[in-house]
């Protein structure tokens, strides 16, 4: 297992909204916690108004459910979701890894070389919390530089389910190799524009994401809720 280092706690001049979705993302509320809006006004430092709101626009992006008679919580996925899921989401990004090799600029290209340098420095102190924000960066400008609105969109919505899952699948440290080993491949096949290339390893490496985070469920260490499709 890799060494991992305390999450960092999020600035409070950050929105409402991203501080909750990092909350969430990192697992500090598991699949099926309840969000206790009296304890997260009083830890975040804010009103109840803009924390219902930041729960409603989280419950839009699906990353939590409001239930009748219960309230907020954060969104569980059995483990049929979860392999159809990262199928669909495997397709999306290698369009967008094909199309983003074909379009995108050589401003766009030293961004995203940029972040991955910065990502693989996250990756030696072994600091997840920003390994992860740096790699979601990552995928979102290559997502951007494909510059197709569409695919950009439904790739987001889609994306949100499985934040939180794909933040934990890096837990194991062989696993957590692969996925910089292919981060590393990714941006060679973007500066070469190969677009046939980039679509075929965005694929493999979203469903090498998929294999991690469900043998974690499997294992019980990513609170699955019962394995029911």
């Amino acid at each position: 297992m890799a060494d991992i280092l305390p999450m960092t706690r999020p600035a409070p001049s950050q929105p409402v909204v991203e501080r909750l979705r990092q909350r969430i993302v990192e697992g500090l509320h598991a699949p099926g916690d309840k969000l206790n809006e009296r304890e997260l006004s009083t830890m975040l430092a804010v009103s109840r108004t803009p924390l219902r709101e930041a729960i409603r626009m989280l419950a839009a992006e699906g990353l939590v459910e409001l239930l009748p008679n219960r309230g907020a919580v954060v969104t569980q996925m059995s483990l049929q979701d979860v392999a159809d899921t990262f199928e669909l989401i495997a397709g999306l990004e290698g369009q967008s890894g094909e199309l983003a090799a074909q379009r995108i600029s050589n401003a766009a290209l030293a961004e995203v070389q940029a972040l991955h340098y910065e990502m693989l420095a996250a990756f030696t102190r072994r600091d997840l919390p920003a390994y992860y924000r740096l790699n979601a960066l990552i995928h979102q400008h290559i997502n951007s530089a494909a510059g197709n609105r569409v695919l950009t969109q439904t790739w987001a919505n889609i994306n949100a389910r499985l934040q939180a899952l794909r933040f934990r699948s890096n837990l194991d440290e062989a696993k957590w190799q692969r996925a910089m080993d292919e981060h590393g491949r990714m941006i060679e096949l973007l500066a070469a524009r190969d677009a046939a290339g980039l679509r075929q390893l965005m694929v493999t490496h979203l469903l090498h994401k998929r294999d991690a985070v469900l043998e974690l469920m499997q294992a019980g260490t990513a609170a699955p809720e019962e394995q029911s499709a």
